[in-house]
């Protein structure tokens, strides 16, 4: 499935969702999804700057594919990082950069978070994006 497909997927969930509470507790159940980072993996290069909660991203390179693992102490957070890994983990560099984050308006994310948590979904898309440019540069 090719990432505009996920995207349009999350995109067609969230429409059968009646309002946001709703929409909260979906969030909620793909963070309690994630299967998290081991401690080791908790790094500060790995932890997003920018969030009001703490969330680290990590990417491993397998097979011309960017695969990342994702985790955060807050309940919110970590339902968000689930979405965005979820949509671009097995991806390649140029997939991931050719792709946009359109989506995100779409399913009305940004409006419903507040003006710090937004900041924070903004880092975790710049930094799956960064992973894909260093990537791309190391291959």
């Amino acid at each position: 499935m090719t990432i505009k497909e996920k995207q349009q997927e999350i995109i067609d969930e969230f429409a059968f969702l009646d309002d946001w509470e709703q929409k909260y507790e979906y969030i909620i159940d793909l963070g309690k999804e994630l299967k998290g980072l081991p401690e080791d993996r908790k790094t500060e290069e790995n932890l997003i700057k920018g969030c009001q909660s703490k969330v680290w991203i990590d990417a491993e390179f397998k097979e011309g594919k960017l695969f990342f693992n994702a985790d955060s102490d807050g309940i919110l957070p970590k339902g968000i990082v689930s979405l965005l890994v979820s949509i671009y983990s097995g991806h390649s560099t140029q997939e991931i950069l050719d792709s946009d984050f359109d989506f995100i308006a779409e399913i009305g994310l940004q409006e419903f978070l507040s003006p710090s948590r937004a900041n924070g979904l903004m880092a975790m898309t710049k930094q799956i994006k960064f992973y894909a440019v260093a990537y791309q540069l190391k291959s």
